[in-house]
């Protein structure tokens, strides 16, 4: 197993998730779903159930795909098209996929789906036709721990960068995001 571990899967696995999970963009909701809960977000909880929805949907997904019918290539040429449709709402400023915010803060929004989300479980298998399954993990977990960070000090995050900051980072990360499923989608159709 160490013999595959590879610093530059590892960094293009852990870019992936973070344009994906794209923490940093959910800052202004984070905020609100804070204020909602009367200024207490569980960031312990939230971090360890995205980890644990991740980690099973990462081993168990490609079963869970074989039973329906379904290989990796064909998963990640979906994951694919649903990444660059993240991205290009990331860029446009549009929203495609629609979902609504529950009145309470708990493990339901922070966790699924804002963190570990359609688009992130879709993007784990797209990876998996990829890279080595131990560089996937270690990204994770380094996301994860960004994603911990950033719960924890949403409001010292939210007075740094401001709105503009938060802005042009999250179009940022759609432009690399596109790149990124532009590649995928090449990678597993042959063009």
């Amino acid at each position: 197993m160490i013999e595959k571990l590879n610093f530059k899967e590892i960094l293009s696995v852990t870019m992936v998730l973070f344009a994906i999970i794209d923490i940093l963009g959910s800052i202004p909701l984070i905020i609100d779903l804070r204020r909602k809960a009367g200024g207490h977000i569980q960031s312990e909880k939230a971090t360890l159930v995205s980890l644990l929805l991740m980690l099973l949907f990462l081993f168990l997904g490609e079963a869970l795909l074989k039973v329906i019918g379904l290989d990796i290539s064909s998963f990640a040429i979906a994951g694919s098209i649903v990444i660059f449709i993240i991205a290009m709402e990331m860029v446009l400023g549009i929203n495609f996929f629609k979902e609504e915010i529950p009145e309470t803060i708990s493990i339901v929004p922070l966790a699924f789906p804002l963190i570990a989300g359609a688009g992130t479980m879709t993007t784990l298998l797209s990876l998996k036709a990829e890279y080595a399954t131990i560089n996937i993990v270690i990204g994770i977990f380094v996301n994860l721990l960004f994603v911990y960070a950033v719960l924890k000090n949403s409001q010292r995050i939210e007075r740094l960068f401001g709105p503009t900051g938060l802005h042009i980072l999250r179009k940022a990360f759609g432009i690399i995001l596109l790149a990124i499923a532009v590649k995928m989608f090449r990678n597993n159709t042959g063009f």
